[in-house]
């Protein structure tokens, strides 16, 4: 039986120790932090799950991951994700995920205003709104806690030297602290502000693209307030070791677009609080082998929703003979 440590129980170390026990391993996940702690960028209630990727690859990997979530739901008894749909806006057709899903043959639409407005969502003028009707959130915290049912999980666990820890392999998901153990990998820690605002209505998941067709705003829903929204990729370089409140300039950002883009939502914020990022130059994952150590880093901002996928690639490394 290979004994396997995975350093980090963050979303991607959690599906990673999944995979691996379904296959017989000896697994030990380390973690520095007590269980549900909100250092890192794991945390909270929802998170964006879509199929909407410009690129068909991406369009791919996120079904792969789809059919993990489906997997897990089924041996968990669980509901892990809740399907209200996805709107992408952005200021040219062009711009949208619609090649990428057309590619792959995900169904998909154009919606005119008034029926964009009917989700609740107001599109600039001259603008277009994609939907993507298997879009919706994933239930953070609740995958997190699927994953690791029946894991060994070691709270208060901070790994300083990966070579001291006895197992044959050790996977790293350190997330933010990655860059402790691996200098050399060329990632940017920032720290995102998130704000959450009361809205009784469910909305679909949106996305809202800038001229690079890079994700400027988002909001999704929130299983307590009801909306969450956050601008994307805007946080300030930070060190993973110290704590920080929420930027009050991006609350302010994040408000006003949600005061212009969704008029269902109390355009006063209730609450915001701050996430990490870890991000490489193209936004793709490190998933590679080095000797007996597995790396997987980093989400780049949008892993969650890929977490059963990346979870089987590590997994696939670790156990590789």
């Amino acid at each position: 039986m290979t004994r396997v440590a995975v350093v980090g129980a963050g979303i991607m170390g959690a599906a990673t120790a999944w995979q691996l026990a379904r296959r017989g391993a000896d697994v030990v996940v380390h973690e520095q932090f007590e269980p549900d702690h909100a250092r890192g960028s794991s945390h909270g209630r929802s998170r964006i799950v879509r199929l909407a990727y410009p690129d068909p690859e991406w369009v791919r990997f996120a079904a792969e991951a789809r059919d993990g979530w489906a997997e897990l739901e089924q041996e968990s008894g669980t509901r892990l994700l809740e399907l209200h749909g996805l709107v992408e806006v952005a200021s040219r057709p062009e711009h949208t995920s619609a090649a990428g899903l057309e590619a792959e043959g995900i169904e998909h639409s154009f919606l005119s205003p008034d029926e964009a407005a009917a989700l609740g969502v107001v599109v600039p003028e001259g603008w277009v709104a994609l939907h993507e009707p298997s879009g919706g959130i994933g239930l953070a915290d609740a995958a997190r806690h699927a994953f690791l049912d029946g894991i060994d999980v070691r709270y208060g666990s901070r790994v300083g030297d990966l070579e001291a820890l006895d197992a044959d392999v050790v996977v790293v998901t350190a997330g933010s602290w990655i860059g402790r153990f691996f200098p050399d990998l060329p990632l940017k820690v920032t720290r995102e502000t998130v704000a959450f605002f009361r809205q009784e209505t469910v909305p679909p998941s949106i996305v809202e693209l800038d001229e690079q067709r890079a994700h400027a705003m988002f909001a999704l829903h929130d299983p307590v307030y009801g909306l969450k929204a956050g601008a994307h990729h805007a946080g300030v370089v930070s060190n993973p070791d110290e704590t920080a409140e929420p930027d009050p300039a991006l609350v302010e950002r994040i408000s006003t677009w949600v005061a212009e883009r969704l008029p269902n939502a109390d355009p006063n914020p209730a609450l915001a609080e701050t996430c990490l990022y870890t991000t490489t130059p193209d936004e793709r994952f490190i998933l590679e082998r080095r000797g007996r150590i597995v790396i997987g880093s980093a989400c780049s901002g949008h892993g969650f929703k890929f977490a059963p996928a990346v979870g089987k690639r590590l997994a696939d490394l670790a156990l590789a003979d």
